[in-house]
Parts: structure tokens; sequence; C-alpha cells
């Protein structure tokens, strides 16, 4: 364990790290949260209009050119992603000694995998556009729908549920 906190306290002494933290610039932590945030905003907000519309939300709305959609949502991710590291570089004791962080990895690869199965299924499927769709796929949507509520829902309470902010 002393090894693991070592680690930690490398991570939070580290130039980047204390300057994402401790700089005035708009360029650091605030920036960097908002860059995040709106990301998450873009890839949780593409796959729950593909979910509603699998749902059967808009049926005048055809499914096929929501297909659209995903090479912004990857982007969007790939943002997400190092943004995310980079927050995870500011405060990383706060991050790995909360059992909630773990919890928003774990409802954020639930969540990607899904969001390939419906890219896969339902979007490869030359019936895409069928007026009946098929329960799988609404499924698949209302799992969407849950994972990525929950990977928001554990993000925001990370603010809120660590217990240790830093390794020393």
């Amino acid at each position: 364990m002393a090894f693991y906190f070592h680690w930690l306290h490398w991570i939070e002494r580290s130039a980047f790290s204390v300057w994402l933290r401790e700089s005035p610039s708009a360029l650091a932590f605030p920036n960097i949260l908002f860059l995040h945030t709106l990301a998450m905003g873009f890839v949780a907000g593409t796959n729950a209009a593909v979910d509603f519309r699998v749902l059967g939300f808009a049926p005048g709305l055809r499914l096929a050119p929501m297909e659209k959609f995903f090479p912004l949502m990857w982007s969007a991710f790939w943002v997400m992603v190092v943004t995310g590291m980079m927050l995870l570089v500011a405060y990383p004791t706060k991050a790995f000694t909360n059992p909630v962080w773990y919890v928003k990895f774990v409802f954020i690869a639930l969540a990607l995998m899904n969001t390939r199965l419906i890219e896969d299924r339902v979007f490869r499927d030359p019936d895409v556009d069928v007026r009946l769709v098929p329960r799988q796929w609404k499924i698949l949507a209302g799992t969407s729908l849950f994972f990525w509520a929950g990977a928001i829902t554990a993000g925001k309470l990370l603010a809120h549920t660590y217990t240790r902010l830093f390794s020393y």
C-alpha cells in the first residue's frame, strides 16, 4: 500500500499535475473540466438521440441517417478520454481511492460496448428502417440510456464522495 501512495504522490507532485490544479490560467483545470463535460454531453447526447429513436420516439425520423452521428460521437469520446486523463492527473488520489470512480469507469466501459453493439447490429441491418423495431434493439437502447445515466451520475458524485484528496 505504501508504494501505491508513493506512486500517487509522485503524480501529484509532477509539474503538469501542479499546473492543472494551481494555475490561474483558464487553460488549466476549469477549461479542461469544461471540455470534458462538453465531450461527455456530445457522447451521451448522441447516444441518447439514437436510443430514443430506436425506442420509438420521433417515428417520422428515419433511423438510418442517424448513423452519421457516430463519427462525431467517437471523436467526442476521444476528447473525453484525453481530458479525463488530465483530470485524473490533477487529483489521482481523489479518484483512485474513491470507489465511485471505479463505478463510473465500469458504466463507461459497459456503455461503450453497448454503443458498439448498437452501431454493429442496428445500423448494419439491411432493414434498419423497419416500422417494427426488433425487441433486441429496444433492449440495447434501454441499457444504453441506463449505462450513460449511470456514468454521468457517478461522475457528478465524484466531487462529493471522496475521502482522500491527496496522498500525504
